[in-house]
């Protein structure tokens, strides 16, 4: 049996995901699975360097700190499972994104969580920096999970559209048809927001199954305020990320109408996600939306969501054969997978890129 370890943090900054799988054509077999919550402070100091608080010292030293919890996260699954390291082909490492700057002058990502770090302390070739090369080519490096949804959630019998509700949303459309491209980009703001907000008024990490919301009620001229961003209007490809869609945006904006109650606030923030996704779908009949991430635990976003969305039907892609917690971190094992096989791993009709690219960089074990 070749093994892969896939290990993902995402814009919530909030821990680690780490699954252990092989693949068998279309079919994931997931073997073990772990997360490893990062400690507040930790996470702290994430979210600071991530809104450009820190020295050049701080986030060299989150490098190396966020790579040994990789390691660490890495080393807990294989404890799990008790597979032998030697079944393992390789660790595929998204790293902890501080940055994303797709377009401008000098487009950029930035994912920390050094590499050679994770290879070091687990004994096991680590591949990496995935984003790069396809900016390199000229494409926005995200969304990278595409090319997994085209490869293991495709039919022939169904035009799909796989929506990703972590930090940020994204949406894969994966046509019934064969013939017809794959497509996908970042809707904007899925938890991100709400997360923020949440922090910032309560002091908790996030709404419990979006309890606090259901408190409020939806602020209409917040929300069209909030959706006349012009991110939302860009057509794609397009990539964003809590460089744009952060605490300071939303504070911009409450500072036009005071006198909110912070409830509501949540409501209309859980609103935009919503909003913001329905109207960038592809409007297309009988297709069905399958939601993964950390947003697929919030009872009254999916309810939202589901009432939205119909006629067009919302499920989980555990209906899909895949945990919905669990598809981002075996798209980056299936990544690592791609490169040690020297095949791309991007879709050049999503990221704009010219080209198929074969990403990441291998760190030997």
């Amino acid at each position: 049996m070749d093994a892969w370890i896939g290990l993902m943090s995402g814009t919530s900054m909030d821990g680690i995901d780490a699954v252990l799988v092989s693949f068998d054509g279309q079919a994931v077999h997931i073997h073990g699975s772990q997360t490893l919550n990062y400690p507040d402070d930790f996470r702290h100091r994430l979210l600071a360097v991530s809104q450009n608080q820190g020295t050049p010292d701080e986030v060299g030293e989150l490098d190396t700190l966020t790579g040994t919890l990789f390691a660490e996260a890495a080393c807990q699954v294989i404890e799990a499972t008790g597979v032998p390291k030697s079944a393992i082909r390789a660790i595929g490492s998204h790293g902890q994104t501080i940055r994303h700057r797709p377009s401008g002058f000098a487009p950029f990502s930035m994912q920390i969580g050094n590499p050679s770090v994770i290879a070091e302390k687990t004994g096991i070739t680590t591949v990496a920096d995935f984003r790069r090369r396809d900016m390199a080519a000229g494409g926005q490096g995200a969304p990278l999970v595409p090319a997994f949804h085209k490869a293991f959630f495709s039919s022939d019998d169904e035009d799909r559209c796989i929506l990703n509700l972590g930090g940020i949303a994204n949406i894969t459309w994966v046509p019934g048809n064969p013939a017809e491209p794959v497509t996908g980009f970042d809707t904007g703001p899925a938890n991100a927001l709400m997360d923020a907000w949440c922090l910032h008024q309560t002091g908790l990490p996030y709404d419990t199954d979006g309890h606090w919301a259901e408190e409020g009620k939806v602020d209409q001229d917040l929300l069209n305020d909030m959706l006349s961003d012009a991110y939302f209007a860009r057509p794609a490809p397009k990539s964003t990320g809590k460089e744009r869609f952060n605490l300071g945006w939303v504070k911009t904006l409450v500072q036009r109408h005071p006198e909110l109650p912070a409830e509501d606030v949540q409501r209309t923030l859980l609103q935009l996600t919503v909003a913001s996704i329905v109207r960038q779908l592809p409007q297309v009949p009988a297709m069905k939306v399958y939601a993964c991430g950390g947003g697929t635990r919030n009872p009254v976003l999916m309810r939202e969501l589901e009432q939205a969305l119909a006629p067009s039907p919302l499920a989980i892609t555990t209906e899909l054969g895949l945990d919905p917690q669990w598809v981002e971190p075996v798209a980056f094992a299936w990544l690592a997978h791609q490169t040690l096989a020297s095949q791309p791993g991007n879709l050049a009709e999503v990221t704009g890129a010219r080209g198929p690219r074969i990403l990441g960089a291998i760190h030997q074990a």
